[in-house]
């Protein structure tokens, strides 16, 4: 009922808008007065119009400056007073061209607003007028790109020796941070030994064991399901039955074939379930006479162990597509398991082994710590898809790839406490955030980031436990 009182209303506007523009035409009829006829008293009205339309315009973005300010939380880092620096040169130079380009179209529009005793004047072209608004936009924009690169360059160089490595590792939908243990290098990497107890994938002799370990034992589900597929079975008993009594082997071969034909091409798996159970039956009318009594016992006992298969409560039923889908998930732990028996150690030093440097890293979910007044290079990483590391206060970010390491650099310089006291909030903390919207529980992608002392960040940093044992630290979401 609503939707149809919404088109009437929008049909009888129409309407009424039609007639409205029937009675303009009629009473211009009657006036004796063409469409094109423009009075002085309307041409002053309009022009009159765009003056208060300009200071309309001009009222409210002012309103909106002084209300809303630079629209970014107070600054805590070095770089952070150099990024303000050049985002307000160019703000301001934006707001200077938008007040002087719009008071000149509004204005010129009301001078020049037509007037019947005035002819306009043709001006086709002005060398100076020209080399005015091509060289001074031209030094003017070479200004800004000289300056915007100069603190570019700046905030993307090279960290120092000195600084403080932090890894900032993204997945859906948590971070993780990892900290250099004593050894002062972050142990290596490898997406293949990403596990639940190693979700940054820090590779470790006792690690590349664990994860093998894990893959075989899915090896093993798979194989197990695959070899008690109901279809499969069936056709091996068959088979079987075929070879141990040959003068029944044409017509229970068809019969079986009614039955299962249309669900599974089991001839196309046959051999390859033959060889998984160390037997190769072949169809040899001519040669069954010449079956060994051992070969027939074992036929019966390989007989015997299907009917059990079968009455099990192990069977499965699969489709061609499940069953294929399993051998290639085989397959890919296969190749896995190759990739981490292929692992090749090396040395970052004589004393210090790659495989053994991450076994002092230290791990910590839910908050981070970071000593004021240190340059700190953070490396970022993600394991699934892109997210955007993202610390406004620190006027940080940087996108993380997935197998492609991203960093970036800064010096915080406002501890968590300082900031409590200028914002006259007791309650505030430094955030990590997602700027990327990368999955339906994005909003739980944050962090808490707490700037302290040297002094204790180091008694921080030296209660953390290290690798394996991942710190959870305190739960921070946004409400």
């Amino acid at each position: 009922m609503i939707k149809l009182l919404i088109l009437l209303v929008i049909v009888v506007g129409v309407i009424a808008v039609a007639q409205l523009a029937k009675v303009y035409r009629l009473s211009a009829t009657l006036r004796d007065k063409r469409e094109e006829d423009i009075s002085e008293a309307d041409t002053k009205l309009q022009g009159s119009l765009f003056i208060v339309f300009m200071l309309l315009l001009f009222g409210t973005t002012i309103w909106q400056i002084v209300r809303y300010g630079y629209c970014m939380p107070p600054v805590a880092s070095e770089h952070g007073v150099d990024y303000d620096t050049l985002m307000k040169f160019n703000l301001y130079l934006i707001l200077f061209v938008f007040f002087l380009v719009n008071a000149l179209l509004f204005i010129f529009a009301n001078k020049y607003r037509y007037d019947k005793n005035r002819k306009a004047y043709f001006f086709p072209h002005d060398n100076r007028l020209e080399l005015i608004w091509t060289v001074i936009p031209a030094i003017v924009l070479a200004v800004i790109i000289i300056y915007g690169l100069r603190t570019w360059i700046d905030i993307t160089g090279e960290a120092s020796e000195d600084a403080i490595k932090v890894e900032l590792f993204s997945r859906q939908f948590d971070w993780t941070a990892r900290y250099a243990g004593d050894d002062g290098e972050f142990g290596v990497t490898n997406f293949n030994t990403i596990t639940n107890s190693n979700p940054l994938g820090i590779v470790t002799a006792e690690g590349i064991k664990e994860v093998i370990a894990i893959n075989d034992a899915d090896i093993a589900k798979l194989n197990e399901a695959l070899a008690f597929e109901r279809g499969h079975l069936l056709d091996e008993e068959a088979s079987i039955i075929a070879l141990l009594h040959p003068e029944d082997h044409g017509h229970g071969h068809d019969s079986h074939g009614d039955d299962h034909g249309d669900d599974h091409d089991h001839d196309s798996h046959r051999d390859d379930h033959s060889d998984d159970h160390g037997e190769h039956h072949e169809d040899n009318h001519s040669d069954h006479h010449e079956m060994t009594a051992e070969h027939k016992a074992h036929l019966e006992h390989r007989l015997h162990e299907v009917k059990e298969m079968l009455a099990s409560n192990k069977v499965t039923i699969l489709t061609e597509g499940s069953y294929a889908a399993k051998e290639d998930q085989i397959y890919k732990l296969q190749r896995r398991n190759q990739r981490l028996i292929e692992l090749e150690s090396f040395n970052f030093s004589e004393d210090l082994n790659a495989w053994d440097a991450g076994k002092d890293d230290k791990l910590i979910k839910g908050e981070f710590h970071l000593p004021v007044g240190q340059e700190v290079e953070f490396v970022f990483r993600s394991s699934d898809v892109i997210h955007s590391a993202y610390m406004p206060h620190f006027r940080a970010q940087m996108n993380t790839v997935p197998g492609l390491p991203t960093t970036f650099k800064f010096t915080p310089t406002v501890t968590t406490d300082e900031m409590r006291v200028q914002q006259g909030d007791p309650e505030f903390d430094y955030i990590l955030l997602c700027n990327k919207v990368c999955g339906a529980q994005h909003y739980l992608m944050c962090m808490k980031i707490v700037v302290e002392t040297p002094e204790q960040y180091e008694n921080w940093l030296s209660e953390l436990k290290t690798f394996p044992n991942i710190n959870t630290g305190n739960n921070f979401v946004i409400n």
